[in-house]
């Protein structure tokens, strides 16, 4: 917890959900990119189409979902249609300008493994795999990824290729006949990061308040590169702090099965 009463995980959201545009059609990844879009939906994209693996299309849920198969995302979607359809017209036609992915590893080119930690056929680790991830992170527009900084998350290379980012860097994706831009942010608990413009490699171009350099150097498993201006990431405001709050406390009731706690009623709380 910080000084200022909120969390790195919090700054961490905030952070993600700040870059979401009210005329986005986002591809969300459940857990934190789906906590970061909707926060976003709630404070200052009123507008912005969700669409979740399952094939809802404009959701606006009450409560965060555990899975793609959440009711709750079919319930407030404007439409829901067959996976098939999701994948081959909407995310292959080109529709979609933010695919938001959360990762187990990932590389400084934005590589995403979440399939195995190990050899393959042995595996140390054996993780949920790719869903509809690989598609996402190559036919959306640009992608967006948010992850908690460490040494077993943020890895010199990956141990499996589950999603494709932008390679060895440089040009390969365009060498490889992928047109779209690839990874274009990071947000951790620590920093904000974007690729080099010719390497891809990312770069930090803004730290959290009070992180340090070397916070976010022992956290990564490659030498960390900075932008010539690091800038320092706006601290949450009241407001956004209890309208996160708000959202993960009336989740939480709706998943042990209490009592929603109505919308808004934390607003308070958050702002402490």
């Amino acid at each position: 917890m910080s000084e200022l009463g909120y969390t790195s995980d919090e700054m961490m959201t905030i952070a993600a959900s700040r870059v979401m545009r009210n005329d986005d059609v986002c591809f969300v990844g459940i857990g934190a990119p789906s906590a970061a879009c909707n926060v976003a939906r709630l404070i200052h994209a009123p507008d912005i189409t969700l669409i979740y693996e399952s094939g809802t299309i404009g959701t606006e849920p009450d409560v965060l979902p555990l899975s793609i198969g959440d009711g709750e995302l079919c319930e407030t979607a404007l439409t829901t249609v067959s996976v098939p359809e999701m994948f081959r017209y909407w995310l292959q036609g080109g529709w979609i300008s933010v695919g938001f992915l959360g990762a187990a590893e990932v590389d400084k080119f934005g590589n995403i493994n979440t399939t195995v930690i190990g050899d393959y056929h042995h595996p140390k680790v054996r993780l949920p795999g790719g869903g509809g991830a690989p598609e996402i992170a190559s036919s959306s527009q640009e992608v967006y990824i948010t992850m908690k900084q460490s040494l077993r998350g943020m890895v010199e290379n990956v141990q499996f290729f589950t999603s494709f980012g932008h390679g060895e860097g440089g040009d390969h994706r365009q060498r490889l006949g992928i047109d779209t831009k690839g990874p274009t942010l990071l947000i951790t608990d620590l920093a904000i990061w974007r690729p080099d413009p010719v390497t891809k490699e990312f770069t930090v171009v803004s730290m959290h308040p009070g992180v340090t350099r070397e916070q976010v150097q022992e956290t990564c498993g490659w030498p960390v590169k900075y932008a010539k201006a690091v800038e320092t990431t706006p601290a949450p405001t009241e407001n956004e702090l209890g309208i996160l709050r708000d959202l993960r406390a009336r989740t939480k009731a709706a998943h042990e099965g209490t009592k929603k706690v109505p919308q808004g009623t934390l607003l308070k709380q958050g702002s402490e």
